[in-house]
């Protein structure tokens, strides 16, 4: 998010001239209203989070911002905009969110996910991709008199493309019955353990039950797994683990709360 609009942004760097001294506990004061310097770090601290780099440029125009929002909320307040219902609940929620904030960023730090907590997801994920990915299409109709009536067609020759635009997978219809480079783990028991038994080029001769409908279902090619290095994904699976780990805590605070 940034700070100011472009050109808004231009200006304010373009124009600045030297800034008067003001005391070390605050950036300036308007209308004798002191702005602290914590404030200004704050904001400086989230410029410097996206990218910004820490300049006398980027110091002058969070002041001049700072400024700018301590006159519109004086203003506000001489309107008694501040005792509004509406206007203190979000101010309240506001808060609330910095709160939370702080709160998890204090707990994921305070909770870090070791390395070898990382190499054990790692080795999970590929356990559970095996050593080998397929590329499978399928048709899925409703009844086994439909799926063995779609056999009988491929058998006479009818192309596997020209059946799959009767599938009732709005998925994959429009692409010949397609479902990509897949891990068997990714589809339902029934159709992964006939598809794992085809030969390249063949499609099964009997429907397959799931709980979606019958399937037939072809092979078109099988490949040796390449999964990415362990370096290569470890900040995902930092994240998702850290993620688990904050919504784990989440839930056990929900569940000790007494709620009324």
């Amino acid at each position: 998010m940034k700070l100011f609009p472009s050109r808004l942004a231009v200006a304010l760097l373009a124009g600045f001239l030297a800034l008067p001294a003001v005391a070390a506990e605050s950036v300036a004061r308007v209308n004798g209203v002191a702005i602290p310097s914590a404030m200004a770090e704050a904001m400086l601290a989230e410029q410097r989070a996206q990218g910004a780099p820490d300049s006398e440029q980027l110091q002058n125009a969070v002041r001049e911002e700072l400024i700018r929002r301590e006159v519109l909320s004086q203003e506000a307040g001489k309107k008694g905009l501040d005792k509004k219902a509406d206007v203190q609940a979000q101010m309240d929620m506001a808060r609330q969110a910095i709160l939370i904030r702080a709160y998890l960023q204090d707990f994921v730090r305070a909770n870090p996910i070791s390395d070898a907590d990382l190499k054990k997801e790692y080795d999970a994920i590929k356990g559970r991709m095996g050593d080998k990915e397929y590329k499978p299409r399928h048709v899925l109709v409703e009844t086994e008199t439909e799926a063995k009536a779609i056999i009988a067609r491929l058998q006479n020759g009818t192309p596997f493309e020209e059946v799959a635009k009767e599938s009732r997978d709005p998925g994959s219809k429009d692409r010949g019955g397609e479902l990509g480079w897949s891990n068997p783990g990714m589809f339902v028991k029934p159709f992964s353990d006939a598809m794992v038994t085809l030969q390249k080029g063949k499609y099964t001769s009997t429907p397959v039950k799931s709980d979606f409908g019958y399937h037939v279902i072809q092979l078109d090619d099988v490949r040796d797994v390449q999964p990415p290095p362990f370096d290569e994904v470890k900040p995902q699976l930092q994240q998702r683990l850290q993620q688990q780990k904050v919504e784990r805590h989440v839930l056990e605070l929900r569940e000790k709360a007494k709620v009324e």
